[in-house]
């Protein structure tokens, strides 16, 4: 049986082969790649089928991609709240530790898609150790988010140190990893590193599944072994045109989630990325998306339906209070009474 990091270096990635696999324009697919890295591990080339199946729409390369769409690179602002390259402070209390730049595989949709997997972004990890010293010299950090790229790409013997150092930090309390092994390269989760996370309580996982066709047996198998260490699962669903954007998707995702040990958590508002328009789903509709969901499944498999706003100021969820305004742009009351405008439209 092949080892994690050998499925993950047998992965696809160069375009022209990618474009014959799966019928796509190889000058498309050449010219994405070129600036937006595409990876494809084993475990995706099993699950895809075309460039129009949920998985395809949310890993194979598409020109909408370089569309100029009029969006930001950086919506969230992590560069202006980034003291240190391999850390995003933007709350008092938590910060976020990009511990790695890489992924199994390339979420066409991503956040942070103007520096993940480009190589000008790699970080040695020396860079990362500088992040745990500035948690350590600031008192009011509880809480640490390791994030990226996928955190855990990191060899088991770099996760162990980064853990031993952050453990030694008296003040700091819960650890949370954010990955998506578990989609595109469960094999990942061994018993060893499985282990090695139960050592490190308290420490929440959070998943990253999209479509219940991501909830494979080798998933559910890769949950239950985080399960069975006493590691608790959250996921985080982003909210995809033409991947989840019809309640049967979103309740069959849920649904399935909960059987699998993992408590559905958020389902995400699509950052105003730029080379993603063409995957925003209004908020009016998802709104109405959130009530209809609620009328098929448990309250427990009901994610929070939450926005990340713009300019880096936070996570607001929502519901028909906190949305005043809908339209091509949507006005978001804050909890302290403010207003931000988010941009809303899809961009063909």
């Amino acid at each position: 049986m092949a080892t994690w990091q050998q499925n993950l270096a047998a992965s696809l990635t160069d375009p022209a082969a990618i474009a014959a696999r799966f019928a796509l324009d190889p000058a498309t697919t050449a010219a994405v790649a070129a600036r937006y890295p595409v990876r494809l591990t084993p475990q995706l080339l099993g699950l895809i089928e075309g460039i129009d199946d949920p998985l395809g729409r949310q890993f194979l390369p598409d020109l909408r991609e370089l569309a100029d769409d009029g969006l930001p690179d950086d919506p969230l602002a992590e560069t202006e709240l980034a003291p240190l390259p391999a850390l995003v402070h933007r709350y008092p209390a938590r910060v976020l530790l990009l511990a790695g730049n890489d992924c199994a595989a390339y979420c066409r949709f991503c956040t942070r898609k103007r520096r993940v997997g480009c190589t000008a972004f790699r970080l040695p990890f020396a860079e990362l150790l500088k992040g745990v010293d500035y948690i350590a010299a600031h008192p009011a950090i509880d809480e640490v988010i390791l994030s990226g790229g996928d955190p855990l790409l990191l060899p088991d013997d770099a996760l162990a140190e980064l853990f031993n150092r952050l453990r030694r930090i008296p003040h700091l309390g819960v650890l949370r990893i954010a990955t998506r092994t578990l989609t595109v390269l469960p094999e990942r989760i061994t018993p060893a590193l499985a282990a090695l996370l139960g050592h490190q309580t308290p420490l929440y996982l959070t998943t990253h599944f999209n479509h219940p066709h991501e909830l494979t047996p080798a998933a559910a198998e890769a949950c239950a072994r985080l399960a069975a260490a006493g590691i608790p699962l959250a996921n985080q669903t982003v909210l995809l045109r033409g991947v989840n954007d019809d309640a049967d998707t979103l309740a069959a995702l849920c649904a399935g989630l909960l059987r699998m040990r993992v408590r559905p958590y958020y389902l995400h508002q699509l950052d105003p990325v730029r080379g993603t328009g063409h995957f925003r789903v209004p908020i009016e509709y998802g709104l109405q998306l959130v009530e209809r969901l609620r009328q098929r499944v448990s309250g427990l498999a009901v994610p929070h339906y939450i926005v990340d706003l713009p300019g880096g100021r936070g996570k607001v969820a929502l519901t028909p209070e906190s949305v005043v305004r809908l339209g091509a742009t949507v006005l978001i009351r804050l909890a302290d009474g403010g207003m931000v405008a988010v941009p809303n439209r899809p961009i063909d």
